[in-house]
């Protein structure tokens, strides 16, 4: 097992998991509006940070900080969920980052479990711009 950061021979990989993930979980979203967004994910994940989790050359999950405190994106291949891999990932952030910021559709319940189990917080709720659907945005300080 490595974290390592994102090397731009992988981006194929990260994204298959981004779009496959995305679509699954946010099955109340539109799998076009995932599609539509899939080349501008593309191009902006080289200029974010993005930690990599993955064995034996095989990329199993992901996590993303932009502007140095906002997580963009955690997703793990549904194959490989529930191994410890995506709280392996944010807690090598936590070293790095004093604040974690991130937005999570609030019928997405199992990410919000999930990052409560972390110390994160929800601080405000509202409705997603694009999709029209309500969404927390969760605060982690160290």
């Amino acid at each position: 097992m490595i974290i390592k950061e994102l090397e731009i021979s992988k981006i194929d990989k990260v994204m298959k998991i981004w779009l496959e993930e995305n679509m699954k979980t946010h099955d109340f979203v539109s799998p076009n509006y995932w599609k539509e967004n899939y080349n501008f994910v593309k191009n902006i994940l080289p200029e974010s940070n993005v930690l990599i989790y993955e064995e034996e050359d095989e990329v199993k999950g992901f996590i993303g900080i932009m502007d140095k405190s906002y997580i963009a994106g955690l997703f793990v291949s549904e194959e490989y969920q529930s191994e410890g891999i995506g709280s392996q990932l944010i807690e090598r952030c936590k070293e790095y980052y004093p604040i974690l910021k991130l937005d999570v559709y609030a019928k997405n319940l199992k990410a919000i479990n999930f990052y409560k189990k972390h110390g994160f917080k929800i601080e405000e709720e509202k409705e997603n711009q694009d999709t029209k659907e309500i969404e927390y945005s969760m605060i982690w300080k160290l």
